[in-house]
């Protein structure tokens, strides 16, 4: 604005200077002189207050409007009457709201049959096996806090419709060896094929998990694309009982993806490239997939149908787990997984403890109470 107020009284005077050259010419020009330099003067010293003066009179009009809904603002009271604005609307906290549909309720336990597809070593079936034996251990001592058996009680608070809440245990239902009847390259079909073919073994109970675990050279549909593991549930057939079954896959992820779905455990795909963590059973891949298997299970028990408690999409819900991805304990945020339990001899870190010494990372759950995530 000053600028242009500036070249506007330029060019007047140099008007006056033209028709009176001849007569006034060394009078005129100092006259000219004179006003620009006091016209650039004054502009100097008004427009900044003027300016000042529109800032001020907008910063009031905000604050006003700020006022009007003091339910949305917060104010310090200062002395003198004046009020400091010391924060605006606060992020609200995140909810999963409830669907109304079924939820893995009412049964004293939620049994998991495992179909493990490809080749695993018997130290890897070893540490997923002990994984599932630790939700409970009767008739064994009780296992170090914080447990598996602890973490799992997080999901408590998820309540059908009846008021009856998530199945306070899970347990290892059945085991299934597949190997590569299929190849190594699976598509979403060829799991729930798996799941459909393995009933001439298992039950069909929709209040289970049939879990398909693939070894670390298979590929499955957007496996360390989109996803490390997903879940979903078979149509009523004749097969299935006239019923639908909760089915799930997690993929060992040792040599396709360790970034993306062993990570902390492995140096991130992308971000900051931190050192890895020690996994706690030293095998990055399965120790990736007990984090996805823990996922999944919760995914499952509080939203087995796509009726259960989740936000957004259905096709592409926010879950119990998932609405708390890359969580593993207090402090943590994007990059850091939060405060971890360090074992003094091998250096690796976890946040669960199991049967037979074992130790796993487990990932954080929504807590329908406290609408918080909460680590084991």
């Amino acid at each position: 604005m000053s600028r242009q107020r500036q070249r506007g009284s330029c060019t007047v005077m140099v008007a006056v200077r033209n028709m009176c050259h001849l007569k006034c010419r060394n009078f005129v020009g100092v006259l000219i002189v004179l006003v620009c330099f006091i016209t650039h003067y004054v502009d100097a010293r008004v427009a900044p207050q003027f300016t000042q003066k529109e800032a001020s009179e907008e910063d009031e009009v905000a604050v006003r409007n700020l006022e009007i809904d003091s339910s949305k603002s917060s104010f310090t009271a200062q002395p003198g009457g004046t009020r400091k604005l010391s924060f605006l609307v606060p992020s609200p906290a995140l909810v999963l709201p409830y669907h109304n549909g079924v939820i893995l309720s009412g049964a004293p336990e939620i049994p998991v049959y495992l179909i493990w597809y490809g080749a695993f070593t018997a130290a890897q079936k070893a540490t997923i096996v002990d994984f599932f034996s630790s939700f409970s251990t009767p008739g064994s001592a009780p296992t170090l806090s914080p447990s598996v058996a602890s973490w799992w009680k997080i999901t408590s608070g998820y309540k059908d419709s009846a008021g009856l809440a998530v199945s306070p245990t899970v347990k290892l239902g059945g085991q299934q060896e597949l190997d590569y009847v299929r190849g190594k390259q699976l598509k979403d079909t060829d799991i729930q094929s798996l799941v459909l073919n393995s009933l001439s073994e298992f039950p069909a109970n929709y209040n289970a998990l049939y879990l398909v675990l693939t070894a670390d050279d298979v590929s499955v549909g957007d496996f360390c694309r989109n996803e490390c593991g997903s879940h979903w549930a078979t149509t009523p057939s004749a097969n299935t009982e006239g019923q639908q079954l909760p089915f799930a896959w997690v993929g060992n992820p040792a040599s396709q993806c360790p970034g993306l779905c062993a990570w902390p455990f492995a140096k991130p795909e992308y971000g900051p490239k931190g050192e890895p963590l020690v996994a706690p059973n030293m095998d990055v891949g399965i120790d990736g997939m007990i984090i996805t298997i823990g996922q999944m299970l919760a995914s499952v028990a509080t939203n087995p149908f796509d009726t259960g408690f989740y936000d957004g999409d259905a096709s592409a819900p926010l879950e119990a787990s998932t609405a708390c991805t890359g969580i593993y304990g207090a402090g943590a945020y994007p990059g850091y997984p939060g405060d971890l339990l360090v074992d003094p001899i091998t250096g690796a870190s976890y946040n669960a403890n199991g049967v037979n010494g074992r130790q796993y990372l487990l990932p954080a759950l929504w807590d329908p109470v406290t609408l918080k995530c909460v680590s084991p």
